[in-house]
């Protein structure tokens, strides 16, 4: 069975830069038909480039976070591929704030980007697998992985509304992971540590000993890169992982195993 992902059709949100670029370039590597969504039209136009329309990529821009907007963003993939196969919901934000002067927005804000979109897009994405997999009575119809983060176990005051957020996708993902089951639909999601995105190597510039700190909290002693979190993400996308779902893998450089407070336990 392997991992192939051949010939499947996948949508990718965030993905005009950073992790979801990396999880699109990587899928049409190997060989699947790939929509690139975003808010960024202009990066998205810059990065993925002309495309043809026998081609394997697409680009798609506008606000996720309307319903219409999806609704249009499944129209097209259809329109252009006749299905969809894989759903990666890569589209997130990071926001931090003092705990004790956060307003609403900023909640409400991470709430509707991190988790009220990937819901959405679940929902309309899951309801044509279905239908697509009318008559089939063996196989996957589908597979979808959330991008998560370990920020959802980890405590960081400053990122409490991103922590939360990144929590609920979880949860959102186990329990999409039993209600789709019976349809043969598995959900899964990866949750990443420290990975070279285009916002950490902005933080990186600003302060160089950043780069340590992370490093030294690290197990394995590196940041990993964009690459590796689309390796991860094909596993899970793939049919080889076909009995694996409602699982949030960890890709982290082993970061959640350690106590990250130096002071001595006793």
């Amino acid at each position: 069975m392997g991992f192939s992902i051949e010939g499947k059709t996948a949508i990718v949100t965030g993905a005009a830069n950073g992790i979801g670029l990396a999880i699109g370039r990587h899928f049409i590597d190997k060989g699947a038909n790939v929509v690139f969504a975003d808010m960024d039209e202009a990066k998205l136009a810059d990065e993925v480039g002309e495309t043809k329309d026998d081609g394997p990529a697409r680009y798609f821009a506008g606000d996720l976070r309307e319903r219409l907007t999806l609704a249009n963003l499944l129209s097209a993939t259809l329109d252009a591929f006749d299905r969809v196969d894989i759903l990666v919901n890569g589209s997130r934000q990071i926001l931090s704030s003092d705990p004790l002067d956060m307003d609403d927005e900023t909640v409400e804000t991470l709430l509707q980007q991190n988790l009220l979109t990937s819901l959405r897009l679940s929902q309309l994405v899951a309801r044509r697998m279905i239908k697509q997999g009318e008559g089939q009575e063996e196989g996957q119809l589908g597979s979808i992985v959330n991008v998560s983060s370990i920020a959802a176990r980890r405590t960081h005051p400053e990122l409490l509304a991103y922590s939360v957020s990144t929590a609920a996708l979880d949860q959102m993902t186990r329990s999409l992971a039993v209600a789709l089951a019976p349809h043969r639909i598995r959900v899964n999601g990866v949750a990443f540590g420290s990975v070279m995105s285009a916002s950490l190597k902005g933080a990186l510039k600003e302060n160089r000993e950043f780069r340590s700190e992370i490093e030294d909290n690290t197990p394995l002693g590196r940041i990993a890169s964009p690459g590796e979190l689309a390796e991860a993400t094909q596993f899970l996308a793939s049919e080889g992982a076909g009995f694996v779902t409602g699982q949030i893998m960890t890709v982290d450089g082993g970061r959640t195993l350690v106590d990250p407070v130096t002071a001595p336990a006793h």
